[in-house]
């Protein structure tokens, strides 16, 4: 596997960056597969900052055939239908008559925009999987300047795809060059500041490779030639809604001073809150008897294990997901299982770590499953 290495800031162009940390073998899927465990594949996950826009991002890259070789993000969970609805909600006040969305995998979002308005719906995915009742044309593939439309299009959106695409400078150059002047661009992207400070482990990894946060967003918007017409806050750690015109005349922006300091403080306070939470949750797990079980068959799971987690206590993995039920986690030898066979364990211990989604993932628990389940948080 060849690596693609970042020399440059890929917001700014700034060749200035400084190597902050890294996790050495981190597995580069964040998925769950059928396939033995020998044929997974590692790299070194190493941060790095410009010193100039303290922009932080992946030193280096997993080529995009390997890092999405299948769909791994379930349909699933009231917080994301709630998402989608809200965005759906907020795309309308800017009464599109033609969409064309950027990364839609299962077509919910367009499920709940139909539910306002049926118009033309198009989307351009690499990996599309529809969901039942999605009825928008999908389009195999990625957004760069390859990428031919022969339709028409007023407004351009995309919900989490940002963060994931490797060049966000390139990314917002060719969206300025395939829309016309006055169309709009819509967009939901997670709130990264807030997830971070929050010590999220799926904020930052192979697949979100920037530390896409407000200053940077709307720096890329300005100077691709996009005014920004307002934002909305989705909860406040989890989403941000962004909608811009394509407007030529907008004049460039500058970024704020002391994003450096501000973000390199940030994140190695971060990597310290981890290595002293897996401290704790291996003398805990070390001190007790009871069947430990670790919630999330994703990178929350990935993080913590990678970090030094004591896997040899630990059960299985849990997810909510079928699709992921009764097979592997990638990097792991753990297999998934539904969060229901914890129905028949006695006071089972569950490690959740899963950022914005525990108490909805605690409150399905213990409500409905096991009263007696203990959480190590």
């Amino acid at each position: 596997m060849e690596l693609i290495e970042r020399k440059f800031d890929v917001v700014t162009g700034d060749q200035d960056m400084e190597d902050l940390h890294s996790m050495q073998n981190f597995p580069v899927f964040m998925g769950c597969v059928d396939n033995p465990k020998e044929q997974d594949i590692y790299s070194d996950l190493t941060w790095q900052i410009s010193k100039k826009s303290g922009f932080l991002q992946l030193k280096n890259l997993i080529p995009l055939s390997v890092l999405y070789q299948a769909q791994h993000a379930g349909a699933v969970g009231g917080i994301w239908m709630e998402h989608h609805k809200q965005f759906a909600e907020f795309l309308n006040k800017y009464s599109p008559n033609t969409v064309l969305e950027l990364g839609g995998a299962h077509g919910i979002l367009s499920i709940k925009y139909n539910e306002i308005k049926d118009i033309p719906w198009t989307i351009l995915e690499p990996n599309p999987a529809p969901v039942e009742g999605c009825k928008a044309k999908f389009i195999k593939g990625f957004f760069d300047d390859k990428f031919k439309y022969a339709g028409e299009v007023d407004t351009i959106i995309h919900s989490h795809v940002f963060e994931h695409i490797y060049n966000p400078s390139d990314f917002m150059r060719h969206l300025s060059g395939f829309m016309e002047p006055g169309s709009k661009l819509i967009f939901s992207l997670p709130n990264m500041k807030a997830m971070l400070e929050r010590n999220y482990t799926n904020c930052i990894n192979f697949e979100h490779t920037v530390f896409l946060t407000e200053p940077y967003v709307e720096y890329l918007l300005a100077n691709s030639g996009f005014a920004l017409l307002e934002k909305e806050y989705f909860m406040d750690d989890h989403s941000i809604f962004y909608a811009a015109v394509r407007d030529p005349s907008v004049k460039p922006a500058t970024l704020p001073s002391g994003l450096y300091e501000a973000n390199k403080k940030l994140y190695m306070e971060y990597i310290e809150f981890h290595k002293s939470l897996i401290a704790e949750l291996n003398e805990k797990m070390a001190k007790t008897n009871q069947p430990i079980y670790l919630f999330g068959a994703h990178v929350f799971a990935q993080y913590l294990l990678e970090m030094g987690l004591n896997k040899t206590k630990i059960v299985c993995l849990l997810d909510n997901d079928p699709k992921k039920q009764g097979r592997r986690l990638y990097g792991t030898e753990l297999k998934v299982a539904s969060p229901k066979i914890l129905k028949d364990v006695s006071d089972p211990i569950v490690i959740l770590k899963a950022g914005v989604y525990n108490n909805e993932i605690k409150k399905d628990i213990i409500e409905n499953i096991n009263k007696t389940t203990t959480f190590f948080e």
